[in-house]
């Protein structure tokens, strides 16, 4: 279904937020939270932050949970940040700990809206505020949302595969659309971003589309496969949402001998996804900054504890909750082969986690260092 959105985005260069310097201190944040050395706006509070999974994405625990602490320590705050492991009841018992546990500020990336919703209203019922970090929670209630313009991430990769398949002489595509889960809302607006650049070629056809469970990548193989199988394997070019699931497709194309002659999609610039495309596997990535989204719902968080100001860019429709929801959004960047290196230069990534032996002279022939 689509939804409406009402977006007024800024320019993520001049995202700012209304922060008072936090003054110094030894302590890494007593239970209080609070900070000493006659900061104008100290820390009273708890922030919680409860991250999805370990299974859709590498991200969650290898780029956002870091970058979230860190700066939670930097800025002398109290804080508990966890994993709900794809489990939404883990999840409720997670919030309920955390709520219990006097956390002023709760942030969460649903599993799926209902699930998110129930837990925002009873932290709600108990005063605290509340964070949809990278996924909107429709029909929640969350004070903020941050997260990346989610449909011009699937404008980027349906100009990304547009792209690809110029470059391989393929005017008339047979596609297949591989999509992210059913009850997360990104899935829903990266399909229409790219649908609304693809499905405008009039030579394009869509051979096959089905979404995947829970971001599933094991899942993911079985149903690409299905989709292979149904199509005869007559397909030119495969929209995958993210780079796990792009992982799932290409190992299915090499099982028929199809790697590298069909352009495939991904999104998160992972460690899988770039080197794919290193190897012609995979012809493109968006790259989400994780560090960068964090860095937002750290300061964002932080202003919230210390009763401060947080300065949004704009607003996002919540048609089920029928409110605009007061919103972060960054913008993504689309990496091929030609610009691997932005995302080392971003943090993200080092170049010594892309180019491991098997990747180094690639690496090297495409400037990655």
């Amino acid at each position: 279904m689509k939804r409406t959105r009402n977006l007024v985005l800024a320019s993520v260069m001049g995202l700012t937020l209304a922060l008072s310097a936090c003054g110094s201190s030894d302590s890494s944040g007593g239970s209080d939270g609070g900070s000493t050395g006659g900061g104008d706006s100290a820390a009273k509070g708890k922030i919680g932050v409860i991250l999805p999974d370990t299974k859709s994405s590498v991200r969650w625990e290898s780029a956002d949970k870091p970058a979230l602490e860190a700066a939670f320590k930097a800025a002398d705050v109290d804080y508990d940040v966890q994993n709900a492991e794809g489990d939404a009841d883990k999840m409720a018992t997670i919030a309920d700990g955390m709520i219990t546990d006097g956390v002023t500020v709760l942030a969460i990336v649903n599993l799926d809206s209902d699930s998110g919703a129930a837990i925002e209203a009873k932290a709600a019922k108990q005063g605290v505020k509340t964070i949809d970090y990278d996924r909107l929670t429709l029909g929640g209630s969350a004070d903020v949302y941050i997260s990346y313009d989610n449909s011009k991430v699937g404008a980027l990769q349906g100009e990304g595969l547009q792209k690809c398949l110029e470059a391989d002489g393929k005017t008339d595509a047979n596609i297949i659309y591989l999509n992210g889960s059913p009850t997360d809302n990104n899935a829903t607006l990266f399909s229409e971003g790219a649908h609304s650049v693809l499905d405008k070629v009039s030579t394009y056809k869509n051979a096959a589309e089905q979404a995947v469970p829970d971001w599933d990548n094991d899942k993911a193989v079985t149903i690409f496969e299905q989709l292979y199988t149904k199509v005869s394997g007559k397909v030119d070019g495969v929209y995958a949402a993210n780079d796990g699931l792009a992982g799932g497709v290409i190992s299915i194309l090499k099982k028929n001998g199809q790697n590298g002659k069909v352009p495939v999609t991904g999104q998160d610039a992972s460690v899988e996804g770039l080197q794919n495309i290193l190897t012609g596997d995979q012809c493109m990535t968006i790259q989400k900054s994780a560090t960068g989204q964090a860095k937002a719902l750290a300061e964002t968080a932080i202003a919230m504890v210390k009763g401060e100001d947080v300065k949004t860019t704009g607003t996002v429709k919540d048609d089920t909750g029928s409110r605009d929801v007061p919103s972060i959004l960054l913008d993504p960047v689309a990496i091929d082969k030609t610009n691997v290196q932005a995302v080392v230069d971003a943090g993200d990534l080092k170049a010594s986690d892309i180019c491991t032996a098997d990747f180094a002279k690639l690496c090297e022939e495409n400037g990655v260092k």
